[in-house]
């Protein structure tokens, strides 16, 4: 029984940590909280709905799902953050401008789609399971583990085995450094804006296929875990939200089987004042000290 419990947290904390690592690269990159990363998650829920609606296969709209809510991710981030970029504006500007945002899409896409919960079209992956060892997991819970596995290596072999990543880095260290070294990096921004947008809306799918069930407010519960997972595993750390997301998954997925379904989130969120308690700067962040 625990053995199981600990799987399904895996499988879960893996969705959370993939979810996170667009949230986390964009802090850590484009110093910004940008809220309507949680309508990204949505997003793509819903596109992949409606693509696998017209008959699309799930291995096309997935990916298609991804690289569409990037390119919204993207051009939000035009809209939304250029100016305040320009302006050297600081994150609660962000903060205010992202907020307002996000507020409205959802309430457009509330109007315009409404609040009832969607389902994926039935059959649209094999129901079957595997057994071994006692251990029960079902394919759409492999797919899921398979494509967060896929996505996290991607990310993590563009940010610390390209050149472009060690831009990437060298960006989110010194951006005016990097500027006058001839790193292009509005084009950069809107790179990582669309990595994190891909990410975003392919947890989106993946939560949705694990769930079945897909709503215009669904990012907005998922942005709370986000909020706990970058700050538990350190802001901008990539490497933390991976540990942190999958920490959070084995903690809801034991508080739900062995104490309350209801306290799950409490539960979580005791953890984020634990550490925010012992460690300020996150599990594995680093405090950088101010100077007068």
């Amino acid at each position: 029984m625990l053995a199981q419990q600990l799987l399904n947290g895996l499988l879960l904390g893996a969705t959370y940590a993939l979810f996170a690592l667009g949230f986390t690269l964009m802090f850590g990159v484009l110093r910004v909280v940008n809220l309507t990363y949680g309508f990204y998650f949505t997003a793509g829920a819903f596109l992949a709905l409606w693509l696998t609606q017209a008959g699309a296969p799930l291995f096309l709209a997935l990916p298609a799902a991804a690289i569409a809510s990037g390119l919204i991710a993207t051009l939000l981030d035009w809209l939304l953050l250029t100016r305040l970029r320009r302006a050297g504006a600081d994150e609660l500007a962000s903060l205010m401008v992202t907020l307002g945002a996000v507020l409205a899409l959802y309430a457009g896409m509330t109007a315009w789609l409404g609040p009832d919960i969607r389902r994926l079209p039935p059959g649209l992956i094999a129901a079957g399971a595997l057994e071994a060892f006692g251990l029960r997991i079902t394919l759409a819970q492999i797919l899921i583990l398979a494509a967060c596995a896929l996505l996290v290596g991607l990310l993590l072999w563009l940010m610390r085995g390209t050149r472009l990543g060690l831009a990437i880095r060298a960006m989110a260290e010194r951006p005016d450094t990097a500027a006058l070294m001839g790193i292009a990096t509005a084009r950069l921004a809107a790179l990582v804006s669309f990595v994190s947008g891909a990410l975003a809306g392919a947890g989106g799918v993946l939560i949705g296929l694990n769930f079945n069930a897909i709503h215009p407010y669904m990012g907005e519960s998922m942005m709370l875990r986000g909020f706990v997972v970058i700050v538990v595993g350190g802001l901008g750390n990539i490497f933390g939200a991976l540990v942190a997301g999958l920490l959070l998954g084995i903690i809801e997925v034991l508080t739900a089987g062995y104490i309350s379904s209801g306290l799950k989130e409490a539960v979580a969120f005791a953890l984020l004042v634990l550490v925010l308690w012992t460690r300020p700067a996150g599990l594995f962040g680093t405090t950088l000290a101010r100077k007068a």
